[in-house]
């Protein structure tokens, strides 16, 4: 049996939480994740995991060791990438999730230069406007946009996203121009409501010391980018959207901007990943070009000063 083999395939099975999904995130065959698992169980002499036909847990005996694994394992990859560092760039698959307009609009034009860096990393991008599990889904890490709950994972701020209130030139004809937060209690509006949760998000402005906080009456609610796009263009209501996936549709006359004296809210972007991915190389790097990434683009790059320093830090959430 290998040793180093086994403990991998015992943390698989406990993050993802069943054999079945260990396999599939490892493109292992099950009955070998199972082999593995009863050979490891039968050389320490104890037990790891309580099996029924439904769910898989851990024993005590197995978690004590599953954190012995998680800092060995780690020890390793850190061992071997800091020897392969100066020789050999990062390479292998690595699993990223983003929400659909940052990846679309901002990340996917520039991944020729991050290939360009890192020709021998083969990225799988998952868009989505969801919040995916990480370790159940084996995604490496993800881009997020918004607070962070709180969490097992590593987050570092990495941009911020600025708001605008849009709506198309037909619907303001007909409607008319709102110029205070309050009157938008008179329009319909397109709301966006959380995948998480369902929580349908308030809109916010502050202008000279006013802030309004308004919950909005519209004829639909959804959940994904494009959708809600759509939903505005197609006359359905006043939009409220990120700058950078707006502005080009504002340039050519799609939407036009509405109180444009308020300012929204902006919120933060991360990168999130698990404890375990710290040390990898592939994740470093791609957190270290999204970072860059964000601090060259005109509409994600975070405020400059000592504050803004700190808020980059990488910390436990």
């Amino acid at each position: 049996m290998n040793k180093l083999q086994a403990m991998e395939v015992f943390v698989q099975v406990v993050d993802a939480g069943g054999f079945t999904r260990a396999a599939e995130n490892m493109k292992l065959p099950k009955a070998t994740v199972s082999t593995l698992i009863q050979s490891l169980e039968t050389s320490l002499a104890a037990k790891l995991l309580h099996r029924t036909t439904r769910h898989v847990s851990v024993t005590a005996d197995g978690a004590a060791y599953y954190e012995r694994c998680l800092r060995i394992l780690a020890d390793v990859r850190e061992a071997e990438e800091s020897l392969s560092r100066t020789r050999l760039s990062p390479s292998g698959r690595l699993r990223v999730d983003a929400p659909t307009g940052l990846s679309s609009e901002v990340i996917v034009p520039a991944l020729p230069d991050f290939f360009e860096r890192y020709p021998d990393i083969q990225l799988e991008l998952g868009s989505s406007d969801r919040t995916v599990d990480l370790v159940e889904e084996g995604v490496d890490c993800a881009v997020r946009g918004g607070q962070l709950g709180d969490s097992s994972l590593i987050a570092r701020r990495v941009g911020i996203m600025h708001f605008i209130t849009c709506a198309t030139p037909a619907y303001l004809d007909r409607y008319g121009r709102p110029t205070h937060p309050n009157e938008l209690l008179r329009h319909r509006c397109v709301n966006y409501f959380s995948s998480r949760t369902g929580k349908i998000f308030d809109w916010d402005f502050t202008r000279n010391g006013e802030r309004v906080q308004v919950a909005l009456p519209g004829l639909i609610a959804l959940n994904d980018t494009n959708s809600y796009t759509a939903a505005g263009l197609a006359g359905l209501g006043i939009v409220q959207m990120p700058n950078f996936w707006m502005e080009p549709m504002i340039k050519d006359g799609r939407f036009e901007t509405i109180l444009d004296d308020w300012l929204s809210d902006p919120l933060p972007v991360h990168v999130v990943y698990p404890q375990n991915r710290h040390l990898s190389a592939k994740v470093r790097v791609f957190v270290e070009w999204i970072a860059e990434l964000f601090s060259n683009h005109p509409g994600m790059r975070l405020p400059k000063g000592p504050a803004a320093r700190a808020s980059t830090l990488e910390v436990a959430i």
